[in-house]
């Protein structure tokens, strides 16, 4: 999914002041007013997407792992698939407007909007929308002010995930990669994005009451202060910076590294290749992920996108799609379709587990409560998150 890193940048530049507070005035950005499609029509013979790798499978990585063609084949919509390797280079290449879609990612998705590169959806012309899990719809990280800018695909938990032989008592708190002594020490893995910050964040919200987090994606200066600090404490004791997970894969199955982040997928794929992995979701919650398919603003093809999103939505296509790449479907019709035990080991429709993540969002200015806007914006997280790595 989100594998090797960095937009140009010019775009990224771009992308972050355009969901950022005003410089000038110092009032947060607010996002287009711009008009949802209202009819699906004729196909119009291409579909140009920017996918996270596994999103748009052809049968060219598996014969037998292929919804791309039949799509085709039902709708005349031939699909060209961009791989991006992180949400910043996924907002790089919408911003290229050369994309009628995108499967971003949460700490994608506003910045996206912001800047007026996708368009509102209408959830009338989306056939599955209903269907989707009630708490993926009109979430922070996918609409605006109650209106729907994408389509729901899939979510999952950044896990902790660990050796049992290095580690064989189950941790029950993230202390176990931030604590400068613990058994992990030097053998620590971490995500390799300012997202991570928010990782920090969510461990002293539960450690460190006094800063009074409430949300790890809206910090003020004093909070994000206290994430970069300690992250800067934990520097020393990582490992591997992660963005393709199939390294990571390889550095837990080569015990480089004894315990980190990573998704369900990364476990699996460990696991299957011999490694003794295990993941849980420690006390304090875990950072998480949801994905959407979103429009372009200047689509080329905006029907076959309408199409697309119709037929990645649909139950039996969602089963295949969150078997292959390891994820909660966002359509639980699809379990009817999925492997035995597939949907609960994802958790699957389960509001509990969902609500004990804090799901990727770009952080802005406005803290969205009555501090106004006081909070770090994404820019900022960029700039200190390549001092954090060095």
């Amino acid at each position: 999914m989100r594998l090797t890193r960095l937009a140009t940048a010019a775009a990224l530049v771009f992308a972050l002041g355009a969901c950022g507070a005003d410089s000038s005035s110092g009032k947060e950005a607010a996002a287009p007013k711009l008009a949802a499609q209202q009819e699906v029509g004729a196909s119009e013979g291409n579909l140009n997407l920017v996918i996270w790798a596994g999103y748009a499978e052809n049968g060219s990585t598996d014969k037998k792992v292929d919804w791309v063609h039949p799509f085709e084949r039902k709708t005349g919509c031939r699909v060209n698939a961009k791989v991006a390797d992180t949400s910043d280079s996924m907002v790089a290449l919408m911003n290229s407007g050369q994309y009628d879609g995108v499967s971003a990612s949460g700490d994608a998705s506003l910045r996206l909007i912001y800047s007026g590169t996708v368009a509102p959806v209408n959830t009338n012309l989306l056939r599955n929308y209903n269907d989707v899990a009630p708490y993926l719809r009109n979430q922070p990280y996918n609409s605006v002010k109650g209106q729907m800018y994408g389509m729901p695909h899939g979510y999952g938990a950044n896990y902790l995930t660990y050796r049992t032989d290095k580690i064989p008592q189950k941790p029950t708190s993230w202390s176990i990669v931030w604590d400068p002594k613990s058994p992990a020490a030097d053998h620590v893995v971490a995500y390799d994005s300012p997202t991570y910050i928010a990782d920090a964040a969510l461990y002293l919200k539960a450690h460190r009451p006094d800063l009074k987090i409430t949300d790890v994606y809206e910090l003020t200066q004093e909070q994000f202060d206290a994430a970069v600090a300690l992250l800067k404490q934990q520097r020393p004791n990582v490992n591997q910076y992660w963005s393709n997970y199939l390294d990571e894969v390889q550095s837990f199955k080569a015990a480089d590294n004894y315990a980190g982040t990573a998704w369900q997928v990364t476990a699996q794929l460990a696991k299957a290749e011999g490694a003794p992995i295990a993941t849980t979701i420690p006390e304090e919650g875990a950072t998480g992920w949801s994905d959407t398919w979103m429009i372009a603003t200047r689509a080329e093809h905006p029907n076959c996108m309408y199409k697309w999103m119709n037929w990645i939505s649909a139950p039996k296509i969602q089963a295949a799609v969150a078997q292959w790449f390891g994820e909660a479907p966002a359509n639980p019709k699809a379990c009817q379709y999925a492997a035995k035990g597939f949907c609960s080991e994802f958790h699957s429709g389960d509001v509990d587990f969902y609500r004990r993540l804090a799901f990727w969002k770009t952080p802005v200015a406005d803290c969205g409560d009555s501090r106004g806007a006081v909070c770090v914006d994404y820019s900022k997280w960029t700039e200190l998150w390549s001092q954090i790595k060095g």
